[in-house]
């Protein structure tokens, strides 16, 4: 199961508010202007600045 395309429309990045990349092969949404990557668990989005990775 993937994360539905209305629930992507209306993510952000919880630091800078910009656009999300969306890496279904990794699992992760990627936030090209801080340079850092959500994890997505059992197909939810963790938008949490500490749980966020560096790209």
């Amino acid at each position: 199961m993937t994360i539905s395309p209305q629930l992507l429309a209306i993510l952000v990045c919880p630091k800078c508010k910009g656009a999300l990349t969306h890496r279904e092969a990794e699992q992760a949404l990627d936030c090209p202007a801080c340079k850092l990557r959500y994890p997505v668990r059992d197909d939810i989005p963790v938008m949490l600045v500490d749980e966020a990775s560096p790209l």
